[in-house]
């Protein structure tokens, strides 16, 4: 009996300790979210947390450089149908999303190539859409990065005290 109990909870402990190590860091999220015309907007990310670290100096996004807007795989937008983004018309599809920091402003970046690993193989010339975005602070800080879209297609990118938004239609 006393054996059967070393057992169990030797058992036990290592499940416990396998299932703790098996959480990500980053964990795989989405958004989704049907638009007042029917658009389906969904965005597929993982979000990574600050554990203390600092935006453009301990993690990304770092000034001047490529940031596949997430961790792991590009972070990516898929519209049911067509869309309009900062004017320009975009087909519906799925697309990896991509920002760089330039200081003042973010270029936001929809690529044609929406499966890649981080932005490691990002090529500028499948950019279908750039535009440049000023983030503002949040009212509230945010630990882990998050997406979120309405239905009046106003889309909201937190992380930290950062805040970039900008609007489909």
């Amino acid at each position: 009996m006393k054996n059967n109990f070393k057992l169990l909870a030797i058992t036990v402990c290592t499940f416990i300790m396998g299932a703790i190590s098996a959480q990500k860091a980053s964990p795989a999220t989405s958004t989704s979210t049907t638009l007042k015309n029917g658009t389906v907007v969904t965005i597929q990310y993982s979000a990574p947390s600050l554990k203390g670290r600092t935006i453009g100096k301990d993690v990304e996004p770092m000034q001047g450089k490529i940031w596949r807007a997430g961790a792991d795989d590009a972070t990516t937008f898929e519209f049911s149908k067509p869309v309009s983004i900062n004017g320009k018309s975009i087909p519906a599809g799925k697309y990896s999303f991509f920002v760089i920091d330039n200081g003042n402003d973010w270029t936001l970046i929809l690529n044609k190539i929406w499966k890649q690993w981080g932005a490691y193989d990002y090529a500028q010339s499948q950019d279908i859409l750039r535009f440049n975005v000023k983030p503002t602070k949040a009212s509230t800080s945010s630990e882990r990065l998050a997406y979120s879209v309405t239905a009046e297609g106003n889309i909201s990118i937190k992380w930290g005290t950062v805040q970039v938004d900008f609007t489909i239609k």
